[in-house]
């Protein structure tokens, strides 16, 4: 017999399952039930919070799967695990994520709970007296007696991350009053419309994004320049390449000249002139532009355009610069 509490839980589920397409899980572990109806409060009309045991929640999604034949949910079943919940909401999830993350609350080491941070024990005074020195000397923490008093001479890590706090390491924070930790909810995973992915993905911004394609790029341009492969991404770079051999061609021979082959010979003949800031070669070369017609500037600025662009990370302008003086000499 299923007791009318899970049966009406169970309904509840399927309720928020089948209204909203955008599912928050959270994790609950040493949160409070104050701090857990504060957040309730915080979301009314907003979210809907549903916590409950997954192995209750595993077999409601199954059975609704089964029922429905929605596969979409069946994603949603994997995210179920440990000291979780639901957060269903209409809402931006990026945003909705930061207002459940922000709300924290301070808290002492609890022993055999996982430390989320490092612990230091400061150097300096404790105030406690000198019959507690074998206390620190069991946990390997340097001390001297001052005024009466037991001072700890060197910080000293107590607490490593990921690690359970011990008895002992939880006892000496408690003495010494330090409150290491700051527990709150914390949103493990998103699901929306079928698609589950991690919490992290909400803190990628434009630029974020942006780099990784360009980076991606890059690395794409690389590989077709060194397999001789031509791409929309390796072309630009080919033609820039081509145009600098040409360039290293007409500054050794009796070609015919156009104004940037003047340019770049004028600037090889006599670099510090085209130096801005007084600068050797190669800064002269970077800083030309002063005695430069406009047309020249307009044409070499585009050049630079092209050789640095952001998909190529940079390479083109290095590249440039090296080649030419090799040329030249």
């Amino acid at each position: 017999m299923v007791s009318a509490r899970k049966i009406q839980y169970g309904k509840k589920l399927i309720e928020y399952v089948e209204k909203y397409t955008k599912i928050l899980t959270i994790t609950v572990n040493n949160v409070g039930s104050k701090s857990m109806a504060l957040l309730r409060k915080k979301l009314r009309g907003r979210a809907e919070i549903l916590m409950g045991k997954n192995t209750m929640v595993r077999k409601v999604l199954r059975d609704y799967v089964k029922e429905t034949g929605n596969e979409k949910v069946q994603n949603l079943i994997s995210c179920v695990e440990g000291n979780s919940g639901f957060v269903f909401t209409t809402l931006d999830t990026a945003e909705l994520r930061e207002e459940i993350e922000a709300e924290k609350v301070q808290s002492a080491a609890k022993a055999g709970s996982i430390a989320p941070v490092d612990v230091f024990v400061p150097a300096g005074p404790t105030g406690m007296e000198p019959t507690m020195t074998n206390f620190f000397q069991a946990l390997n923490i340097p001390t001297r007696i001052e005024r009466g008093q037991i001072s700890i001479t060197d910080e000293q890590q107590l607490v490593f991350k990921g690690e359970k706090v011990g008895v002992s390491e939880a006892s000496l924070l408690s003495k010494l009053g330090v409150q290491p930790f700051y527990y709150g909810v914390r949103v493990q995973s998103v699901y929306d419309d079928g698609q589950v992915f991690s919490a992290a993905v909400l803190a990628l911004t434009e630029a974020d994004i942006a780099g990784g394609f360009f980076s991606a790029m890059g690395k794409i341009a690389g590989l077709c320049l060194e397999i001789e492969h031509p791409t929309v991404v390796s072309v630009p770079q080919e033609i820039l390449n081509a145009y600098k051999d040409i360039l290293a061609l007409a500054i050794g021979t009796k070609a015919p000249e156009w104004d940037h082959l003047k340019y770049i010979k004028e600037v090889l003949a006599d670099p510090s002139k085209f130096a801005g800031g007084g600068g050797g070669g190669g800064g002269g070369v970077a800083a030309a532009g002063g005695g430069a017609p406009a047309a020249v500037e307009e044409e070499e600025e585009e050049e630079s355009s092209v050789a640095a662009g952001g998909m190529f990370g940079g390479s083109g302008s290095g590249s440039d610069s090296s080649d030419s003086s090799d040329s030249s000499s």
